[in-house]
């Protein structure tokens, strides 16, 4: 063999060797420095770098369970912790008719497991507990589960807001089975019926406008006569011929039989007097919650607690990234939360390649 040709072997050899070695370093993310700095700031003792996992999901949800299959696909092994309650709102969503794919439709809690089962095919690993607290000040990040310490070096935070209820009498049991806080998610299913809906913002009004494209009529009920709503959002509401608005009332307690929601007591708060009023279906709408108390306001929010990306996905925090109703104040469905979810996977594969791997 010339020279010239054994040089060539031995170089492609040495370059196909890099390339096997890089590839375990991006699986395993071997690294064995016990100190890590990521751009900014002195690294946390770890005693074993194999203990870092690439990734931690925060939170589950479809959000969640995409950025789960992105980047287990991407082979970074990522690790989820979902929360007692996994799977978010749609687990009290008893039908879903407008998510891509499912041309009959199928209930949320199945969809939720479809999309775990998807994603635990390709190697997420999902545990059911509630994520107490995060350290971000120092790398690599930790997460407190439980008492127990988990390490990462990039975190996907896909918690969710939650709707807030009026807890009033009778409604736990009739969540999902005629008391909704979504009605671009429900309103189709109460077509010709009577519904309620509870609420004196932007959000009620539109919500009551909404639903007049099914409903026989629509009763919109606030505590007082006062509304929230900006001006042309409730003239909206107001001049519809299928919208009543009732003032000075709120719920009392839910009104049921064994088939569901048959209506509501509302009470006077001037005086307490009550009436009841009829309806199948109701739709609460007096606000979200998003959960980010755990992140104890490390990572950059509006006035309202949802997170703000400052890049793409990422938050004020590099490495930090958000997806789905934690962060979307707008439209609030399955399928961008499902979106968006994918976009913080990507960019934290990319993150992780340039600032780690």
């Amino acid at each position: 063999m010339a020279v010239s040709e054994l040089q060539c072997d031995m170089s492609c050899f040495a370059n196909i060797r890099v390339s096997f070695v890089q590839y375990l370093d991006r699986k395993f993310l071997r690294n064995e420095r016990d100190n890590v700095q990521v751009r900014r700031g002195v690294g946390r003792r770890v005693s074993q770098m194999s203990d870092v996992h690439n990734v931690i999901i925060i939170g589950s949800g479809p959000a969640g369970y995409t950025a789960g299959l992105y980047t287990a696909r991407a082979m970074l092994e990522p690790l989820m912790f979902a929360g007692y309650m996994s799977g978010g709102q749609l687990m009290l969503t008893s039908d879903i008719e407008n998510f891509p794919g499912y041309p009959e439709g199928i209930g949320g809690p199945e969809m939720m497991m479809q999309l775990r089962e998807q994603a635990e095919r390709f190697g997420l690993k999902v545990e059911d507990k509630n994520v107490e607290s995060v350290d971000t000040t120092s790398r690599p990040f930790k997460v407190t589960v439980e008492g127990e310490d988990f390490f990462a070096h990039s975190l996907i935070v896909c918690t969710g807001a939650e709707s807030i209820w009026l807890d009033a009498p009778g409604e736990a049991e009739q969540k999902g089975r005629g008391i909704s806080t979504c009605a671009t998610c429900d309103g189709a299913f109460f077509k010709e019926e009577e519904v309620l809906v509870i609420g004196g913002g932007d959000s009620a009004c539109e919500e009551a406008t909404f639903l007049t494209r099914f409903a026989s009529k629509v009763t919109l009920v606030h505590r007082r006569d006062v509304f929230r709503a900006s001006t042309i959002m409730y003239e909206r509401a107001a001049n519809h011929p299928k919208i009543e608005i009732k003032t000075f009332r709120q719920v009392k307690s839910w009104l049921s039989d064994e088939k569901g929601l048959t209506g509501a007591v509302l009470e006077d708060p001037r005086d307490g007097s009550t009436e009841e009023i009829a309806a199948t279906g109701a739709f609460i709408a007096i606000g979200h919650k998003p959960i980010t108390s755990f992140l104890g306001g490390q990572v950059e929010t509006d006035e309202n607690g949802y997170i703000i990306h400052k890049h793409h996905t990422m938050t004020s925090v590099d490495g930090v990234f958000a997806a789905g109703d934690v962060v979307d104040t707008r439209y609030k469905q399955a399928i961008t939360a499902a979106g968006m979810g994918c976009q913080a996977a990507i960019d934290a594969e990319k993150w992780l390649e340039e600032n780690v791997h």
